[in-house]
């Protein structure tokens, strides 16, 4: 039998879990997302095309949900190491990858992936395209289209092309123009566009299907010259220089392009408000006047038009990384 002290001691006990079982609730809730910063992965160098534009992001879509998104640098084997690092983070909303040309080219270009790029990733939505641009060395006798396949045919050895690297979507440009047009080209790689430019202005190579905004200060300041845009449209930029398609070779559309993407999992209301957030970046007028200065077009969609438009470039670069022998090595 407990003493009267005791018991006492027991009731007060019982009686103080009771009152914070009763004042705490059953479970814990989830913060709201987001309740910390946002990681967005570039799988390229800082200073890069695809880092200029996801920074340009990542500032205003953290001001539209509230949080810091801080561009984390993951580099190595074309983007791979990136796009697998965000493939295997938790889907929990808080690791985004900046999704590219590069990784539908790199499902036909590697014979090993550590990563779907279809199955493990939710499209949130496109960010923005930018075409590529012809560019030659001023001192060849082309100033078009029409020029560059004519010399090409005139020379023993065909015509070269430089790119930043072996199934780039600089390189794939040129192959995809050397099965357009039946010419001779030879494929010289560097590592980046960088020395590739440098060895074009040097006259070591002869041409290069460059990234515009690469290719334009070149360009603008006469020392490459510009024969033709790779995408559907002339650039506000260069309005005297043709599209490839309109100078004799329809259908023509290449363009690096850059999306938003999650790990495959992330829940869906997570990734409609990562689609409305960007929707409202990319609306803005000072974001779209900081793309168009770098000769991009904002592309804002729905996730499910990202998923189909990834899906379709898989497909369309696996012909031309088959027909060009392009590998990873």
């Amino acid at each position: 039998m407990l003493c009267p002290t005791a018991s006492r001691r027991r009731l007060l006990a019982l009686a103080t879990a009771l009152v914070c079982s009763t004042a705490l609730p059953s479970h814990a809730q989830p913060a709201p997302w987001p309740s910390k910063p946002v990681k967005l992965v570039v799988g390229y160098a800082a200073g890069g095309a695809t880092d200029v534009i996801a920074r340009l992001v990542a500032i205003r879509l953290g001001e539209q949900l509230g949080q810091p998104v801080l561009v984390d640098n993951r580099t190595g084997a074309n983007s791979n190491v990136g796009a697998e690092a965000v493939a295997r983070a938790p889907a929990d909303g808080y690791t985004l990858y900046v999704y590219t040309i590069a990784n539908t080219i790199n499902a036909s270009l590697y014979a090993r992936l550590g990563y779907d790029p279809i199955k493990d990733f939710e499209p949130i939505g496109l960010i923005a395209k930018i075409p590529n641009i012809l560019v030659v060395d001023p001192k060849l006798p082309v100033k078009s289209v029409a020029d560059y396949v004519r010399f090409a045919r005139e020379q023993p050895d065909g015509i070269t092309f430089a790119s930043s690297g072996s199934g780039s979507s600089i390189h794939l440009s040129g192959e995809m123009f050397k099965m357009k047009a039946g010419l001779k080209m030879l494929h010289v790689p560097y590592r980046g566009s960088a020395p590739a430019i440098t060895d074009l202005l040097g006259g070591q190579v002869q041409s290069m299907f460059d990234n515009a905004p690469s290719a334009l200060p070149h360009v603008q300041g006469g020392r490459l010259r510009a024969i033709a845009i790779t995408g559907p449209r002339r650039s506000p930029l260069l309005p005297d220089v043709p599209t490839v398609a309109e100078s004799g070779y329809p259908g023509f559309d290449v363009q690096s392009w850059f999306g938003l993407a999650a790990p495959a999992g992330t829940p869906r209301p997570v990734i409609d408000r990562l689609n409305a957030a960007l929707g409202k970046v990319l609306a803005a007028p000072e974001v779209r006047q900081r793309l168009q200065d770098m000769a991009a077009t904002p592309e804002a969609g729905t996730p499910e038009q990202m998923r189909a438009f990834a899906a379709a470039e898989i497909k369309r670069w696996r012909d031309v990384v088959k027909a060009s022998g392009a590998t990873a090595e």
